[in-house]
């Protein structure tokens, strides 16, 4: 009975409102509350979790990350793996065997770059005229020509790259990071994830889903628009000594519930929940608030700039995030913005004057601030596009395809070196054929850059220890580490 009235006492006092916690999605929280037919979790054998900071398992370099996902595929042969043999041959049929994702529309005619490349920096680093911002910063980044999936379709390829397999359901990159270290602060959540305001990416929520990890690691999305989240103050009766009196009883309530039961991982996890989305209404609202940056630092991310404005803002909010002990950030583009199956001579320019300037102003920004050495910034798809045309509709009309056997992608900071290019594709830009390096490759280096190891990072799930490699062999790129 006690139970029973214990559980009615919480239940009133959510349904109430009076904490304004849809920071962390109360309403969500409430409706699983009463859900019926929900799959059941795992025992989790009354294991404590928390995201207070963790010891690593060895020495690390990089503390946080930032992972700026261009989800479509960004064509790697016209913007950071030049092909003189697509050139030569621009209009020719291909020699080979191609492999297509969309045989209808399909052809097997050339088609060579039509922007131009030239060498940046000290390293000189071959760059396209499409992303000139990128080109003053190769010195500081790792180009990865090598990248390799081996699944043309969006989503497999997406949850390759993201938690380590081509299945749905898995713990994102950012849940392991986050379980494995936890977070340097308890006033914002150690994974915060940044959609675009035109859409959700392929598989949307699932992109930074805990999946049978607690929900603690779970990503926490911030809006792409002001306010970016909603409800974040009490209402103004409810605010101070009232809202912290109501807050006091919930916690007892819901730790004395805790200590009645005997597998308490997924409720410890919601009642961590509850008690940062408390936290963050003042947090949260600093951390936003980029109008405390300077003007100089919001020209340098484009935010004074209407192609720009609105990705500089969320570029700069992840260095703001980063900056006050936010593990794991990940800001996506909208669904499909680098999938130019057509009309490729329009759109792709428009994706890299996008998110062009404000990449580059983020890693300038994370190093003049001493921040880049500890933090690891990535940009990529989860592909890159196929030499040949598709849609061979008149020249306007030209696209390329999927392409997840050779693709590129940049890492910088967190212990990567700068200056480099590693890996390479064969001639026309199809196949990685040089130091391949495989998503599991790319998940081993930055865990053992954030000082974890495959042995340890796992979780005991129905009676197997899961890893974000799950058993793949995950090789540490040793030569592009500081």
């Amino acid at each position: 009975m006690k139970n029973r009235t214990l559980a009615v006492h919480r239940r009133q006092l959510l349904k109430a409102g009076a904490f304004s916690l849809s920071p962390l999605a109360l309403a969500w929280l409430l409706q699983r509350e009463r859900a019926r037919g929900e799959p059941a979790k795992p025992a989790l054998v009354r294991r404590e979790h928390s995201l207070t900071p963790k010891r690593p398992a060895h020495p690390n370099s990089a503390t946080a990350m930032i992972s700026l996902f261009m989800q479509g595929g960004p064509s790697q042969v016209d913007l950071l793996d030049p092909k003189p043999t697509l050139s030569r041959l621009d209009g020719q049929d291909f020699p080979g065997k191609v492999k297509y994702d969309d045989v209808g529309g399909a052809s097997k005619k050339i088609l060579g770059s039509p922007w131009k490349f030239k060498q940046y920096g000290d390293s000189g680093t071959p760059v396209s005229d499409l992303l000139p911002n990128t080109g003053r910063v190769v010195d500081d980044i790792t180009v990865i020509r090598s990248m390799h999936t081996g699944v043309n379709n969006h989503g497999q390829s997406i949850h390759a790259m993201n938690s380590g397999r081509i299945q749905r359901g898995r713990p994102s990159l950012g849940s392991w990071l986050t379980y494995g270290l936890g977070a340097e602060t308890d006033e914002l959540p150690a994974y915060v994830a940044m959609t675009d305001p035109r859409g959700l990416p392929v598989e949307g929520v699932l992109n930074w889903s805990n999946g049978w990890l607690p929900s603690l690691y779970q990503g926490t999305v911030i809006r792409p628009r002001e306010p970016r989240i909603l409800n974040l103050d009490a209402p103004a009766h409810l605010r101070g000594a009232a809202q912290r009196n109501y807050l006091d009883f919930l916690q007892s309530l819901n730790r004395e519930h805790a200590e009645s039961k005997s597998d308490r991982g997924e409720l410890q996890a919601r009642i961590t929940n509850f008690e940062l989305a408390a936290r963050m209404q003042a947090a949260a609202a600093e951390a936003l608030d980029i109008s405390r940056e300077t003007a100089a630092t919001h020209r340098m991310y484009g935010v004074d700039q209407k192609e720009t404005e609105e990705y500089g803002k969320r570029c700069l909010i992840a260095r703001r995030l980063v900056e006050r002990g936010v593990r794991f950030v990940q800001l996506f583009t909208k669904n499909q913005y680098w999938d130019h199956h057509g009309g490729i001579l329009a759109a792709l320019p428009a994706s890299c004057r996008k998110t062009d300037k404000p990449a580059a102003a983020l890693v300038t920004d994370l190093k003049q601030r001493g921040l880049l050495d500890s933090t690891i910034v990535h940009w990529g798809g989860e592909m890159g596009r196929l030499p040949v045309i598709q849609n061979d509709a008149g020249r306007e009309k030209v696209g390329r395809d999927h392409n997840t056997y050779g693709f590129t992608m940049w890492v910088a900071g967190g212990g990567f070196q700068g200056g480099r290019v590693f890996g390479a594709t064969d001639e026309f830009g199809h196949h990685a054929v040089e130091d391949v390096v495989n998503h599991y490759d790319y998940h081993a280096t930055v865990m053992h850059l954030m000082g974890l190891s495959k042995e340890q990072l796992t979780y005991e799930r129905n009676g197997r220890d899961e890893s974000l490699l799950d058993g793949q062999a995950g090789r540490v790129l040793e030569e592009i580490l500081a």
